[in-house]
Parts: structure tokens; C-alpha cells; sequence
């Protein structure tokens, strides 16, 4: 027996960095998997790696409600059940509050927080009937201000706090919910700061393992919460950051 063995298992943003790499993870570990994101061709190509009587890809938005709920029937029509809610998707979007304009800071809380409002609305009466788990994927920024991305750090900030909610509301329906704060990690997302010699530098400044993660090693911490191992985790803030949260100051990315 895995840990995920006959359970299903929904991943937003699932077509590459650490949305994929969360649904090998799940996979290897037994899960059916249900694959969400706005590229076609992205999650196609993820699918075609993985089992196919056990995986499925779904295109869409999750910055819409109305597509949520359509993900969400999806994965229920196809497999029956929804026992893990992994709500990855979102953007980093840069800019202080005098550079953010109406449209950015709009794009920025329905990527990052109304995604992630949405999905749990929607996910929640399949994960009572299982008493299942949601892991929303936050950032350091969840948990402290950084320079230069004002509307990005309110909503992993709230995406924090919503989870706190979360947790209180529907633990008596035992599930649970938790967010896991990923540090500088090598995706796409950051692909121009990994070019940048002297930001790193920066970087590895504030982080004590003095290097970026990779996007397994958050989808170790993903699996880790929605697993049995952590079943009497619920509210809780998981920093996997390489020590960053542990020194006293947060990332300079525009200082």
C-alpha cells in the first residue's frame, strides 16, 4: 500500500514547476490525478508521462468560479470521489503599490487568491464526504512583506489566513486544510531571477542552505501534508524555504 492509494487528488496550476511536480508525486504514490491548468499543450504532455486509467487533464481558470465548479464535476464524474485539493495555480506578479495599476492588482487576487477561494468553495462538500485534505501552495510571502510585490504578498497573505479559516470551519467535518510556503524555487515563475548573478547573491544572503529549492522538494511537503502521516495538522504554515523565514529579513528582490 502507498499513501495515496485510491484516492483522488486535484491540482491547480499542474502543467509545470511545482503543480507537476506535485502530480508525480501523487501518482507515484497511487493517486488518481486530476491535472488543471490554462495550457493545453503543457498538460497534455504532463499526462502522457503518467498513467492513463489514472490521470486526467481539465483546461481551465481557476480565476472563475464558474470554471471551478466545472473542474471540480469533472473530477467527480470521472473518479468518483475528490479526497485532496491542491490549489497551486497563480502568478508573481511585480510592482510596488505606486506601480500597481487597477487591471495588475486585479490579475494578481484572482490568480493567487480568489483561485484559491473558488476551488475550496467548490471542493469542500466532495472533501467532508471524505474527509479529505486541501494544501494550498502559498510563498515566504505568505508569512512577511518583500519589496517590489505589493499586490503578490496581500494575496499569498491571505491565502495564509483563508487557509487558517478554512481549517477552523470545516475541521468538525474532518478536513483539513494547510499551506505550504515555498521559498525561491526553481520554476518557470522565477526563471529571470535564476539568470541574475548578483540577485542571487542577494538571495543566498537570506537563505541559510544558501541555494533555490526544487519544485519536488515542495511537492515532498505537499504530499506530506495531505498524506495520513499529518492528519492531526490542520491551520498550519509549512515554510520550505531553505531557512529564509528563519533569519530576520525577507527577500530584496527589487532593493
Amino acid at each position: 500500500m502507498q499513501r495515496f492509494d485510491e484516492k483522488v487528488v486535484l491540482v491547480t496550476g499542474g502543467g509545470s514547476g511545482i503543480g507537476a511536480a506535485a502530480a508525480k508525486r501523487f501518482s507515484a504514490e497511487g493517486a488518481r490525478v486530476v491535472i488543471a491548468g490554462r495550457n493545453a499543450d503543457k498538460l497534455h504532455k504532463l499526462v502522457a508521462e503518467l498513467p492513463a486509467d489514472r490521470t486526467l487533464a481539465v483546461t481551465a481558470d481557476v480565476s472563475d468560479s464558474g470554471e471551478c465548479a466545472r473542474l471540480v464535476a469533472a473530477t467527480v464524474e470521472r473518479f468518483g470521489r475528490l479526497d485532496t485539493l491542491v490549489n497551486n495555480a497563480g502568478a508573481n506578479i511585480v510592482g510596488s503599490v505606486a506601480e500597481t495599476d487597477d487591471e495588475t492588482w486585479r490579475t494578481c487576487i484572482g490568480a493567487d487568491l480568489d483561485s484559491v477561494f473558488y476551488m475550496i468553495r467548490a471542493a469542500l462538500p466532495h472533501l467532508e464526504k471524505a474527509q479529505g485534505s486541501i494544501v494550498n501552495v502559498g510563498s515566504v510571502s505568505s508569512l512577511g512583506g518583500g519589496w517590489s510585490h505589493a499586490a503578490y504578498c496581500a494575496a499569498k497573505a491571505a491565502v495564509a489566513n483563508l487557509t487558517r479559516s478554512v481549517a477552523c470551519d470545516a475541521g468538525k467535518a474532518g478536513v483539513r486544510a494547510n499551506t505550504v510556503c515555498p521559498g525561491l524555487t526553481v520554476t518557470d515563475m522565477v526563471s529571470e531571477i535564476m539568470k541574475d548573478e548578483a540577485l542571487l547573491e542577494k538571495a543566498w544572503e537570506r537563505i541559510p542552505l544558501r541555494r533555490a529549492g526544487e519544485p519536488a522538494e515542495v511537492a515532498a511537503a505537499i504530499a506530506f501534508l495531505a498524506s495520513d502521516e499529518a492528519k492531526f495538522i490542520t491551520g498550519a504554515a509549512l515554510p520550505v524555504d531553505g531557512g529564509q523565514t528563519a533569519t530576520d529579513g525577507g527577500p530584496e528582490w527589487g532593493k
